[in-house]
């Protein structure tokens, strides 16, 4: 994680910012916004009493409201904070409270299916430029966002036919000073992309870490403590959000299953070449994995520290 943001700008990108779902990303671009001064307001919109309560001690935004029309109403930029699952209701909502010209975005990380929800929801003079900013912890909730989770991650936009190429700029702009790498591309590529990029290890490590409570012959506790590295990876990234992650399968169902029937192939010629003692053809695909993490590495997405799970002040 990034130990500061750039310099805040000199005038707002936006006068008013409406934040709605103040969990781990919307808080974190609330604390983004607010730090680099993005927005003139911020106001933090969440259907939890409690969440709304806490946005106000936290003080990361200028207001906070239950009411989504009334939080929506005058906001220049609408940003959908919401699991995949609920953005057409949401948008269908607030649609009442939204001004001419108001640009309206989200973060979701299924694209096809969130444009199909929303977009005939939103009056003719009203700009839809969906993104997805690809960053995150398993934590949730206003108290675990920071403002540098998205600094050197990518930010994917997939604006739809005939979107307002200035209101495609100024979400561009808004992700680029907030610290992300901006790329453009269509909604139907970044499903089948993200499937298995982020997808389908996350069922994975549902499915391991599920198999691993259920076995009858190792009980919970020893699973807990002969945890190795693997498992314990594993663990933190089946902690993540269940509400969100069940809308995630559901509405990015096609490009799951094809990687899953990709992924059931590649494991079938895996166990055939350990049960056959073919030692070349693991080690080849070992080698090309390996090359793999290095690159992720090399590209400034993740760090060689071996942290397996101590603290840093733990290091010597």
């Amino acid at each position: 994680m990034p130990e500061r943001l750039g310099p805040s700008l000199s005038k707002p990108l936006f006068e008013r910012i409406a934040l709605i779902g103040l969990g781990l990303i919307g808080s974190s671009i609330a604390r983004a916004a607010r730090h680099l001064n993005l927005a003139g307001t911020i106001v933090a919109v969440d259907r939890s009493e409690e969440v709304v309560a806490r946005v106000r001690e936290l003080r990361i935004a200028d207001e906070a409201t239950t009411d989504l029309v009334a939080g929506v109403k005058d906001a220049d930029l609408v940003i959908l904070c919401v699991p995949v699952g609920v953005c057409g209701a949401v948008a269908e909502a607030m649609r009442p409270g939204l001004k001419p010209g108001c640009i309206v975005s989200d973060v979701g990380s299924v694209k096809a299916s969130v444009i199909a929800q929303v977009q005939p929801h939103l009056p003719q003079d009203v700009h839809f430029v969906p993104a997805h900013p690809v960053a995150g912890t398993e934590h949730s909730g206003p108290d675990a966002g920071f403002a540098t989770l998205f600094h050197n991650r990518w930010c994917i936009l997939t604006p739809p036919d005939g979107a307002d190429e200035q209101a495609i700029e100024r979400v561009r702009v808004f992700w680029s000073a907030i610290g992300s790498n901006v790329e453009i591309m269509s909604a139907q590529h970044h499903d089948l992309v993200l499937a298995i990029t982020s997808h389908v290890p996350h069922l994975i490590a549902y499915n391991i870490v599920g198999t691993a409570a259920d076995l009858e012959t190792v009980t919970q506790s020893e699973v807990i403590k002969f945890s190795a590295g693997g498992f314990r990876d594993f663990t933190r990234i089946a902690a993540s959000d269940p509400t969100m992650w069940r809308d995630i399968f559901l509405h990015n169902k096609e490009a799951v299953l094809e990687m899953l029937g990709r992924l059931n192939e590649d494991i079938a010629l895996l166990a055939r070449a350990i049960r056959w003692g073919e030692g070349d053809k693991l080690f080849d695909l070992f080698t090309r994995t390996r090359a793999i993490r290095r690159g992720i590495i090399s590209s400034g997405q993740e760090t060689p520290e071996p942290d397996f799970g101590r603290r840093r002040e733990d290091k010597a």
